[in-house]
């Protein structure tokens, strides 16, 4: 199931995706929040914590610039907040996408498979070295690009990389 974030202000509600799912036996209504101990419900939690002190610091930009608070320009606050965040292997999968729509147009099915082979590499990395699945753009820096080359070399025995 698809989860969504409900933003109340004077008794009025608006809605909006969260972007992520989950499996509704796993759901908590009460909470609010999904239930368990795997790292799939740790990482969808600390996802929606992000998301609402994200919108706790729309709502704090909106009362120090003197703006009225309603449901819609808090929505408009936070949604440029969080479209500031871009991550890593979600670019990845979009831009793979969109290489294999243009397969025959420009781009061979051999080029495809370079990329969805980059992504399986990235998605590797990830997981062993820093326990997560995705990477926000703004978080890459050196050490990312020398411990995924110490993976590509180490791991998948990828020589002259």
């Amino acid at each position: 199931m698809a989860v969504y974030m409900r933003i109340s202000v004077e008794g009025k509600r608006a809605e909006m995706s969260a972007g992520r799912e989950c499996d509704p036996i796993k759901w908590s209504d009460l909470s609010g929040r999904a239930i368990g101990t795997k790292e799939e419900i740790k990482l969808l939690t600390n996802y929606l914590d992000s998301l609402q002190t994200k919108l706790r610091n729309a709502n704090l930009v909106l009362i120090d610039s003197n703006q009225g608070i309603a449901n819609e320009t808090l929505e408009n606050q936070f949604i440029r907040k969080i479209n500031k965040s871009r991550f890593l292997m979600q670019l990845f999968k979009e831009h793979n996408a969109k290489v294999k729509a243009l397969i025959g147009n420009g781009f061979e099915s051999n080029t495809l498979k370079g990329y969805n082979t980059s992504e399986k590499h990235l998605t590797g990395v990830l997981k062993k070295e820093y326990a997560k699945t995705d990477m926000e753009i703004s978080q890459l820096n050196h050490a990312f690009i020398t411990d995924f080359e110490f993976y590509l070399t180490a791991d998948c025995k990828i020589i002259g990389v």
